[in-house]
């Protein structure tokens, strides 16, 4: 097993794979965001307020690691204050007896802002997230205007049916708006998951209390002033900034909440679930990570395959939860494979995302940088040979960086002989996932 790595933290680089000129140049000359960051209180029934305990927690630009801002910390209070809103907003407010028309007109409005506000939106999201600004700005913020208009055309065609029956009935039925929908999502993509579940949910006319990634909380903060720019109620998209196991956890257990849903790693997933159940049984969406095979097989052109396992890997610093992290490469051409992606990951450029060319900035923060290391020592231990050409030795898919989500720009790159095989190995490394998920969760 051979496993190519690009990996950066600034400002003390120590390992990787990338073009460290560029790195050591954004180190000691950074580029100053020109975006004010002026929204960094909770917004609760459409006013930005402070967290009820007065705490407040630096998000950081991961950068150079130093305070972007001091942000709301909100707890059990803050979302009950949310929930409240929210509530209050659906059983009362004008948000879901609303025409299905004019909440369209609104989610339209609100995506010709977020295109007027493309920049600032970008820039705020490298700050926070370390992302390339050039992804940010001419991929994703484009993206999420495009959810946002794709849900607003959907708000007024969601219909019910007239359903056929045998014998003298009238079958009909009526979709209607589950009610509070609590939202959780991650650090990777914070606007695209952002706009992944406010979307669909405005679009039915429910009212929501989303908790942003207590890494990432800005650009949430920023879009939803927009969207009450746009005519959005007060009281129909509450925004609170905080850690899981205090607002995460209020917001999953909470009562007067009809919905949950998680973006995520699988063991918060699991605590989100059991939440869920232990208090209303409430229904949960969980979209949880993963540990998805590329597979390349010996008829194919090994230079495009190169190509798109890189990026399938490599894209968003590797913290992506559908990164083709595991590649399958057939045994005839195998060495050939290991040869170019080393060359294409070396040419990977890695340095100050808001400079022109970057392909890869830092990873989020110290925690997830060191955790990565974690898994490429355990695979330098395990037996793998780290990207240097040296001894190569292949092994059955049982090391931890193989089965195990690093969620990192680490490409393990495993050697097989048929499809059989692979598909073996897939298997078994689901069933171990699937019987460690019984074991834990068994009932006695």
């Amino acid at each position: 097993m051979i496993f190519l790595f690009g990996l950066m933290r600034l400002p003390s680089v120590g390992v990787g794979i990338g073009k460290y000129s560029t790195a050591a140049a954004a180190i000691e000359d950074p580029i100053t965001p020109s975006v004010k960051v002026n929204y960094t209180q909770l917004l609760i029934d459409g006013k930005f307020v402070d967290a009820a305990s007065g705490k407040t927690f630096p998000t950081l630009d991961p950068r150079t690691g130093n305070v972007i801002a001091q942000v709301a910390e909100g707890d059990l209070e803050d979302i009950n204050r949310a929930v409240s809103a929210a509530r209050k907003a659906f059983d009362e407010g004008p948000w879901p007896k609303m025409t299905a028309y004019e909440r369209s007109r609104i989610l339209l409005r609100f995506a010709d802002l977020l295109e007027k506000h493309n920049d600032e939106l970008a820039t705020l999201e490298t700050w926070d997230n370390g992302k390339p600004y050039e992804q940010a700005a001419k991929v994703e913020v484009p993206m999420v205007t495009r959810l946002f208009r794709y849900y607003a055309g959907w708000a007024d065609k969601i219909h019910g049916l007239t359903v056929p029956a045998d014998g003298p009935y009238h079958v009909q039925t009526l979709h209607e708006p589950v009610g509070v929908a609590g939202q959780i999502i991650p650090w990777n993509f914070p606007l695209l998951m952002y706009a992944w579940k406010l979307g669909p949910a405005l679009a039915c006319g429910n009212t929501i209390v989303l908790k942003t990634a207590e890494q990432t909380p800005l650009s949430a903060l920023y879009a939803t002033n927009l969207l009450h720019e746009a005519g959005l109620p007060p009281g129909v998209v509450n925004i609170v900034s905080g850690f899981g196991p205090t607002a995460g956890a209020a917001l999953a257990s909470h009562m007067d909440v009809d919905k949950i849903a998680f973006t995520g790693s699988t063991q918060t997933g699991k605590i989100i679930l059991q939440l869920a159940a232990k208090s209303n049984l409430k229904p949960a969406t969980l979209e949880l990570g993963g540990k998805s095979p590329f597979i390349v097989f010996d008829d194919a052109d090994v230079d495009q395959a190169v190509e798109l396992a890189h990026f399938a890997l490599f894209f968003n610093q590797g913290q992506c939860c559908c990164a083709g992290s595991r590649t399958f490469v057939h045994e005839r051409v195998y060495d050939e494979f290991v040869e170019k992606a080393k060359a294409r990951a070396i040419k990977r450029v890695v340095g100050d995302p808001f400079k022109g060319g970057i392909e890869q900035g830092p990873q989020i923060d110290s925690e997830q940088f060191e955790k990565i290391l974690r898994y490429i020592r355990s695979g330098v231990d395990s037996g793998a040979s780290l990207e240097a050409g040296g001894e190569r030795i292949v092994r059955r898919d049982d090391m931890l960086i193989a089965k195990e989500e690093i969620f990192g720009p680490v490409q393990s790159i495993l050697k097989f002989k048929d499809v059989d095989e692979v598909l073996k190995e897939l298997i078994i490394v689901t069933m171990d996932l699937l019987l460690g998920f019984y074991k834990e969760h068994r009932y006695s």
